[in-house]
């Protein structure tokens, strides 16, 4: 029976103030054997990356019934332990992982970052050139932040909305016109990419690979927050990551690269790697230019503009090498 797990909680307390920002709900369940879980409940009108991403229910409950995540490689795992539909309510109930969850205060040494891309490179052999079907359209993945995806949002549902749309009305002043100028124009059209990363060797992507959707369980990489996976190469989790994280990793974004591409094996491909760093700048280009110029942190205005213009240089490159 959908929800039979949930009959025998005794405690359930919602929760506030967790690291996800899409606006699913969350709550903190207690069962009468002493489980801890954590249950979701969203819809395309209360969460706001499954209504971009084109979802009638939540990709992990995708994922969960359709057998995809039973094959996660060794020292890959998830938390979910079942998921069901109440009248349009995707219910996903997950293990509660407590201190395991890593969070934006916590620093990943190098050898920490080995470690886990070392396991992310495991889920992207598993997978390659057999990704599981019914996942979120890339186009839609790689759109998420895009101005033309944001604008139709009322900003009072989610006050990411308005923080993206500012941030990219900043990022002309921010960045040399010879890249602006292509990144806007793929804000508009993301179909050219999409295509040419879909031509790679593709796998199960994660779709939005972070430190804080990871949890450290013994010797097993935990992944969370399944809410827009894909088919596509591994570059595109990894650029993800580096984009989202570098503030909060030891390692160089240099380095973390080179790690991922002794780890991955068959899995990486040089063209893929180069479009997943000009995706990863559209994706979240508007994030780096709002710190740049709204941020009250000079030291963080100066380390995002640093960090810009990495991602800037990077870019030039792949658009001058035509993978594009």
């Amino acid at each position: 029976m959908a929800g039979e797990i949930l009959l025998d909680a005794v405690e359930r307390v919602a929760l506030a103030g967790h690291e996800g920002k899409s606006g699913a709900g969350l709550e903190r369940v207690r069962l009468a054997d002493g489980r801890a879980l954590v249950v979701k409940r969203f819809t395309p009108q209360s969460d706001l990356t499954l209504a971009l991403t084109g979802g009638d229910v939540g990709w992990e409950h995708v994922l969960w019934h359709t057998g995809a995540l039973a094959r996660l490689p060794e020292g890959v795992g998830h938390a979910i332990v079942d998921t069901w539909v109440e009248d349009g309510t995707t219910v996903v109930a997950m293990r509660d992982l407590g201190h395991r969850v890593l969070t934006w205060g916590r620093h990943l040494s190098s050898a920490e970052c080995r470690w886990a891309l070392g396991r992310v490179a495991a889920l992207h052999r598993a997978y390659l050139g057999h990704a599981p079907s019914g996942l979120a359209p890339l186009e839609r993945v790689l759109a998420l932040f895009a101005p033309r995806t944001m604008a139709p949002v009322d900003r009072e549902r989610n006050p990411l909305v308005g923080l993206a749309l500012r941030g990219w009305e900043l990022f002309p002043d921010c960045v040399p016109a010879d890249v602006a100028d292509p990144v806007l124009a793929l804000l508009d059209d993301l179909a050219p990419l999409a295509r040419a990363l879909a031509a790679r060797p593709v796998t199960l992507a994660h779709g939005d690979l972070a430190t804080v959707n990871m949890a450290f369980e013994e010797e097993k990489l935990v992944l969370l927050d399944w809410a827009m996976p894909c088919a596509a190469p591994g570059a595109l989790d990894v650029a993800r990551f580096v984009a989202g994280c570098s503030s909060v990793i030891e390692p160089s974004r240099e380095e973390v690269l080179a790690t991922y591409a002794h780890a991955a094996g068959p899995a990486y491909d040089e063209q893929a790697m180069r479009l997943a760093l000009l995706a990863a700048l559209v994706w979240l280009g508007w994030n780096k230019a709002l710190d740049i110029v709204d941020n009250p942190d000079p030291a963080v205005r100066a380390r995002e503009r640093a960090d810009l213009d990495w991602w800037v240089r990077e870019a030039r490159i792949t658009l001058e090498s035509g993978a594009l």
